[in-house]
């Protein structure tokens, strides 16, 4: 089993216990080898209330080659964005990756800057 099989069992094996509601929407994180991904979903309508990225136009120019600083500004800009969307507690879907790393530091960072989680 590949590394990217196995975490999309756990990401599924999660998926079926979590979900979004409009009161406390799910924050999801996905990660590449470059970049971060965040986003805020309402699993009732289907509907993105909130994006962030390492590539976003907000952090355009910010990148100082240490992906996990990165992480920390788009949890402090995901946190931001949900905040602006009347958003102040979410659900954290690490989408099957480990705990660790960048995906810990979004979800500090979010947690610092004001998201209840």
């Amino acid at each position: 089993m590949s590394i990217v099989t196995a975490r999309i069992k756990r990401k599924n094996r999660i998926r079926k216990k979590l979900s979004g509601t409009t009161e406390r929407p799910r924050l999801t994180v996905y990660k590449s080898l470059k970049h971060i991904y965040a986003q805020v979903v309402d699993d009732t309508t289907g509907r993105t209330v909130a994006y962030a990225s390492s590539l976003s136009k907000e952090l355009k120019g910010k990148d100082e080659g240490d992906k996990k600083e990165d992480a920390k500004r788009v949890g402090r800009l995901i946190a931001e964005k949900a905040k602006a969307a009347n958003v102040e507690a979410v659900v954290f879907d690490r989408n099957g990756f480990p705990y660790q790393g960048r995906i810990a530091a979004v979800a500090d960072a979010a947690r610092e800057a004001g998201l209840k989680f």
